[in-house]
């Protein structure tokens, strides 16, 4: 014996409950949307681990900063004549 349908819902007097409406017009992802948004943040995912692992490999150094050239209104300079 087959479920109740819409017609016999209707027929006992009852409205058939449903959880969500489906719109047949509607175009949804889908599983396979969703696999391959999965896939793509997966691949994201893993290539920021690996970003971050090199930039621990790098070796940064900072150089000293360039001498001072003397100003001309430096009372200590040579430039003041």
């Amino acid at each position: 014996m087959g479920g109740v349908t819409a017609t016999h819902a209707h027929a006992l007097g009852r409205p058939l409950v449903s959880l969500a409406e489906v719109n047949q017009d509607k175009v949804t992802p889908g599983l396979l949307g969703f696999v391959i948004f999965a896939a793509i943040a997966f691949g994201l995912w893993m290539l920021m681990k690996n970003m971050g692992k090199q930039m621990k490999k790098i070796d940064f150094e900072e150089s000293a900063p360039p001498p001072a050239v003397p100003s001309p209104t430096d009372p200590d300079s040579p430039l003041r004549g």
